[in-house]
């Protein structure tokens, strides 16, 4: 069968969204040995290494045939199969799973609208997102997750914790949260969330020059995180002398969005190149369709990655953005989404991509041209020393301070 596919520049999550979404696609006639077969074959014919991993892929090919008899079963050996590869980003998705990723691809899920996380083997809100159930409710970053409808959260997976909260529209969940050593119980109603992949709002509403406009990129997942960038820039910020792009901790998403936003500030020049199995080369090249010409100052660090770096490397190697923070992610790698039958999925490694300066950035990151370090002291003290320092950059750059100048005495803007 032909697999319907989407290109995509995605690290690993380390959040996960929660909210139910409904997906909607027809199952295709399937058997459990069938799926096996079809992974095979996809990995055979489009992994981006031709050696798959040093081995004798043909080895793979009928390993399980006599064992396959469940779905169960073809998922196991599927991801034993994949497991041989060494490759975290080649994955096999669940009937459930994929269509996670589909919904965080269509931005639009039903459910309370946080993100959570583990901490101290506490179960913990991360964020509550912008105009959501959450949100509206007073969740806060750091509340302590003590159960879910009566349920104790200790030694719960995120997961787990994510399809326990999950549910219709109009229904409600019960968390128990424990804030400063006190407990209060919040029943929230779930409704429609309209994931926004950019926001305006500074952490810890860190105030920011009125000449300064300031855009946090959560995601280059969502198919509308081109047009809110857009929109950014074209109608909120247009009377701004500079911006300030926020992709800290952005895990990555549509290799389209990644090629789409570097072209607003670019007017002409490649943004990023990717190399298949066959080591054929496609550019990605500016359409001279330039949005923004003013400063740019990005802010990135460890968790920026993939489709954040293609966005980070292309407007550094044009000289066209100073970076503040550390050193990104290093995932130059693309996946591509293939659609399996009975509503499964595979993100399968494709291709590999350089810099417009032809740098491979796989395992080693792009370095920021002044390295500034957030602490655990800075977070608890509600300081961003990085978005600091980029402000200071940003009008150092709009009083017209050229960027070789300011990155020769980088050690000028550190602050303590």
């Amino acid at each position: 069968m032909d697999s319907k596919k989407i290109s995509i520049a995605l690290s690993l999550p380390i959040l996960l969204i929660m909210m139910l979404g409904i997906f909607i696609n027809e199952a295709l006639a399937t058997t459990p040995q069938s799926l096996y077969d079809e992974v095979w074959r996809l990995i055979n014919t489009k992994y981006v290494d031709q050696t798959e991993n040093n081995q004798d892929w043909e080895r793979w090919r009928h390993k399980y045939d006599q064992y396959i008899q469940t779905d169960e079963d073809a998922y196991v050996a599927i991801e034993t199969m994949l497991a041989s590869l060494n490759d975290k980003y080649t994955r096999f998705l669940d009937p459930d799973e994929f269509k996670e990723e589909n919904e965080s691809i269509r931005a639009q899920l039903y459910g309370v609208g946080m993100q959570i996380g583990v901490r101290d083997n506490k179960l913990v809100v991360i964020a509550p997102l912008e105009e959501t159930p959450a949100e509206r409710a007073g969740l806060k970053a750091n509340d302590e997750i003590v159960s879910i409808d009566g349920n104790s959260t200790k030694g719960l997976s995120v997961k787990d914790a994510a399809d326990m909260i999950r549910g219709r529209k109009g229904t409600k969940v019960k968390l128990l949260i424990r804030r400063n050593n006190k407990d209060k119980l919040y029943e929230i109603t779930r409704d429609e969330i309209k994931i926004k992949a950019a926001s305006k709002r500074t952490p810890f509403d860190t105030k920011v020059p009125k000449k300064i406009g300031y855009i946090r990129l959560n995601s280059f997942l969502s198919k509308n995180a081109s047009n809110e960038i857009r929109a950014l820039l074209k109608d909120d910020y247009n009377d701004k002398d500079a911006v300030i792009l926020d992709i800290r901790s952005n895990p990555g998403g549509l290799l389209s969005n990644a090629v789409s936003i570097s072209d607003m500030f670019l007017d002409d020049g490649a943004i990023v190149s990717t190399v298949d199995r066959d080591g054929y080369k496609e550019i990605k090249k500016a359409s001279s369709h330039l949005i923004w010409k003013k400063p740019i100052v990005i802010m990135i660090d460890g968790g920026s990655a993939s489709a954040s770096e293609i966005l980070s490397g292309a407007l550094k190697d044009h000289h066209r953005a100073i970076l503040v923070g550390v050193n990104t992610f290093g995932k130059g790698l693309v996946q591509e989404i293939n659609h399996l039958p009975g509503r499964a999925g595979i993100n399968i490694t494709t291709q590999k991509y350089l810099t417009p300066n032809d740098t491979d950035i796989n395992k080693r990151g792009i370095q920021p041209d002044i390295e500034v370090k957030n602490t655990e002291d800075d977070f608890k003290n509600k300081n961003d020393k990085q978005l600091i320092i980029a402000i200071k950059i940003a009008e150092d750059l709009i009083e017209g301070k050229s960027p070789n100048a300011i990155t020769a005495s980088a050690k000028t803007y550190i602050v303590k």
